[in-house]
């Protein structure tokens, strides 16, 4: 229930139902001309009614009716040819806002956006339609295509992910925004945002490598801002490709400038959030390092780094320079042991650590910067690290390799930064960088191999998973989104929010019981992953040598269905080793005599049925995509599954044992017969036990036909939402006493005042079991008897068998005795 102040509930607990309201388009006041109201929600799935509170996605509507002023009618003022000074206030897409409560006080009732308006001429009533935050995500849904599910065998990603960037995609955040998403040239651009919320893959960059699956979980107790990675013991190592491998040490006109950031909690481990310890186990405590270091491409073998590390308990945070991987290189080290700033490395809670590096040929410059837990700001001095191994050669950022002790999120790598960025901008606060957190996640319940394909909106795809994982999608009265999984109603709870009785509350109710709402045999079927590797796809060699001029781009494009999987921008072959997958070759000269490495810059996107691969040259020289021989170097290869995945099926049925005797199944299927029930069959459920535990969890839903409490006329109460738990008290007319579920919401005010409000509950619980006591229930069939013959009688009518023979009647015929 929405909290309320002390004038609301005083007021229901008086009874008073003196009702008032506020509604404001696009920031203007306009209460006084509501003539009336309508604010309506409702989980929406098309499983069975009584199963609605498990499933479905809910979408709030608001009808308001709105008169004229100062003498002019409302269709003058707001119809869709009125002038903008008047009419703008109701346009399609205009903001709202709606409150309503009781004794003078309100609570939000509303939050959203205008869909429709019409104005009735010669009246003066316009109506406005509007949604609630749904509206926000009518874009066209985009999900990425990583391979590392297949290709190692392993989950790499949850339907939970997938909701939060369908929902960052719309404007709606659980964690800090990637800060330069959209590339424009000569712009900062970001290369890596893992916000981790459920799985390792990313909108931009892709997963090169990721833990099994029992070495971490996904926790939302343990998150900085909603859902964090956090290691079950020891250190966890995931990394990822960049979205562009750009070049080190960059140039005099193109500078290589990378922030590279994230956010940890170091006073949560494993054993602080472990659902199910082990009593004889030692309790994990390790929340102390975090490392997250930049790959750099070199030639040969030879690997660069780039590094930020942080020890927590040895106080200490370093930034590492390193030309070659294997031989070691340079570190500054910052503590804050100064008399104001002492110990601040100690706290424990939550952090975000941020770490700037700009590559030149004659050093790296270095500095850090940090939000302690009570927000203090830590900022390390500059330091150049200019020794021989420290400076960074000609290279590409190859990977980004994330490794933590503690629970992590929101990974962040942008460059083309000017410098270490201002408080503001750092932490995102403020006007200019600001942004609101307005999104509930829950556990991961469905752990992806690879993300299914998409089609249109984001809310339709939400909607979808929600239907796929028996989930609730619902935007609240203050336009915050939260996703609920099936486990909120797994527990049957036994106190109430709220209760109401025929003697006070209730004006009228309608209990249903049907058959259809029975499903003790339910299936779900699901995609089974197991085996299934990576194998070589599509390939493509480049027709052309392509020329990218001194300090100059060349974009090209390359025919690449909406079916394959994502490419990893190339990497960068030179005279000593050939990487394999999608690489090429750069040269001094079209006939490819001598190779060169670290001097373009190579960013992937897809477009419109394209791979567009741009070439952004870094060096003095026109550089050309040749092979030692002058053949064209760019050589494009797609990874494809081994084999596509079997559909299989989960089946939840009656099967009772003597530690588990299932009493409600065995009444189902004894009063109510078997009821089948099969989920859509959907790309969203990809793991076995998952699907068993989704056909367990609608089996218990519906072993039994639940009653829906429909048309429950109530005395309004504006803190009730969907998912409240109420007590039902009915003492005269169904008799029932009952806690039931809140699953749909009606609330309309008239013109004179009155508000009316409408409750569809589903009941906790069927009740007691079926008994027919004193009752003989009718068979399910009654044939008409038949008569059938007998020895006697037959032996009787044909004496001898010459006789029986010579009647030339069927055995049929003889036995019903029609001729007997």
């Amino acid at each position: 229930m929405q909290p309320a102040d002390d004038a609301t509930e005083s007021a229901l607990a008086a009874g008073e139902r003196t009702t008032t309201h506020t509604t404001r388009l696009g920031g203007k006041d306009v209460s006084a001309q509501v003539q009336s109201w309508q604010v309506e929600r409702s989980y929406a799935t098309d499983l069975p009614a009584a199963m609605r509170a498990f499933s479905g996605s809910s979408a709030a509507q608001l009808q308001v009716q709105l008169s004229g002023t100062a003498g002019r009618p409302a269709p003058e003022m707001y119809s869709p040819w009125a002038p903008r000074s008047t009419a703008d206030v109701v346009r399609p897409g205009q903001s709202v806002v709606h409150e309503s409560g009781v004794g003078g006080a309100r609570l939000p009732a509303f939050r959203g956006t205008v869909r429709t308006r019409s104005a009735s001429s010669g009246t003066d009533s316009v109506q406005v339609t509007a949604l609630d935050g749904a509206e926000r995500l009518r874009g066209p849904a985009v999900l990425p295509k990583p391979d590392a599910g297949f290709r190692l065998s392993r989950p790499m990603s949850s339907a939970t992910w997938c909701v939060s960037e369908l929902l960052r995609q719309g404007g709606l955040y659980a964690c800090p925004p990637p800060r330069h998403p959209d590339f424009e040239e000569g712009k900062p651009l970001t290369l890596l945002y893992a916000s981790l919320h459920g799985g390792f893959s990313v909108p931009y960059g892709q997963p090169a490598s990721v833990p099994a699956a029992k070495d971490y979980v996904f926790s939302r107790a343990a998150a900085p801002h909603e859902m964090a990675l956090v290691p079950k013991s020891g250190e966890l190592t995931a990394s990822w490709t960049p979205r562009s491998r750009i070049t080190v040490p960059g140039t005099a006109t193109a500078p290589c400038r990378i922030l590279a950031e994230l956010w940890v909690n170091n006073a949560v481990s494993y054993g602080d959030i472990d659902p199910d310890p082990d009593p004889a186990a030692v309790k994990p405590t390790n929340s102390d390092k975090v490392v997250l270091q930049l790959e750099l491409n070199r030639n040969g073998a030879t690997t660069g780094q780039l590094k930020l590390e942080v020890d927590f308990a040895g106080e200490w945070v370093r930034l590492v320079s390193m030309d070659d991987s294997a031989t070691g290189g340079w570190f500054s080290q910052w503590s804050w042991r100064g008399e104001t700033q002492r110990g601040y490395l100690g706290l424990k809670g939550v952090w975000h650590i941020g770490a700037y590096f700009e590559c030149t040929s004659t050093g790296t410059t270095i500095q850090p910067r940090l939000t302690a837990p009570d927000g203090t700001q830590l900022i390390g001095g500059v330091s150049v690290l200019d020794q021989a191994t420290a400076i960074q050669k000609p290279a590409e950022l190859q990977a980004i390799t994330l490794i933590t002790e503690m629970p992590t999120e929101c990974v962040q790598v942008t460059s083309g930064v000017s410098g270490m960025p201002e408080q503001n901008e750092f932490t995102q606060t403020g006007t200019a960088y600001g942004w609101t957190k307005n999104v509930e996640l829950d556990d991961v319940v469905l752990p992806l191999y690879t993300l299914p394909r998409v089609t249109g909106s984001q809310w339709e795809v939400i909607s979808q998973i929600a239907k796929a994982s028996m989930s609730t999608a619902e935007i609240d009265e203050r336009g915050v989104f939260r996703w609920k999984n099936y486990s909120r109603f797994a527990l049957r709870p036994t106190t109430a929010d709220l209760t109401l009785t025929s003697v006070r509350e209730i004006a009228s109710l309608t209990a249903t019981e049907e058959i259809d709402a029975c499903r003790n045999y339910c299936v779900q079927p699901y995609k089974d992953w197991t085996g299934i590797t990576a194998a070589v796809g599509t390939t493509l060699t480049d027709q052309a040598v392509r020329a990218i001029a001194a300090s100059g781009t060349t974009t090209v494009k390359y025919l690449l269905s909406d079916d394959e999987y994502d490419i990893d921008p190339p990497t960068t072959d030179d005279d000593t080793i050939i990487t394999p997958g999608t690489n090429v070759r750069f040269a001094t000269t079209a006939a490819g005599t001598t190779a060169v490495k670290g001097m373009v810059d190579l960013m992937v996107r897809r477009e419109d049925g394209y791979l567009v691969v741009r070439f952004s040259n870094r060096d003095t020289r026109t550089l050309y995509t040749a092979t030692k021989t002058g053949t064209p170097s760019f050589y494009l290869e797609t990874r494809k599954p081994s084999a596509d995945p079997v559909e299989r099926q989960a089946i939840a049925l009656l099967a009772p044992t003597a530690s588990a005797p299932d009493p409600d199944g065995v009444a189902s299927e004894r009063f109510y017969g078997r009821q089948e029930y099969t989920a859509e069959s959907t790309d969203w459920v990809q793991d076995a036990g998952v699907a068993l535990a989704l056909a367990r969890a609608m089996r218990a839903a519906g072993v039994l036909p639940v009653p829906v409490i429909g048309d429950v006329d109530v005395l309004y109460d504006p803190r009730i939402q969907l998912g409240d738990v109420v007590r039902v008290v009915d003492t005269t007319g169904a008799a029932l006493n009952t806690l039931a579920w809140v699953v749909g919401i009606r609330t309309s005010a008239a013109a004179d005042g009155g508000v009316q409000q409408t409750l569809t509950l589903r009941g906790v619980d069927a009740g007691a079991l079926p008994a027919d006591s004193g009752l003989t229930p009718d068979a399910p069939s009654s044939p008409v008897a038949v008569a059938l013959a007998t020895y006697a009688s037959v032996t009787s009518a044909f004496p001898t068998l010459a006789a029986l023979t010579a009647s030339g009647l069927t055995w049929g015929e003889i036995k019903e005795s029609a001729h007997v």
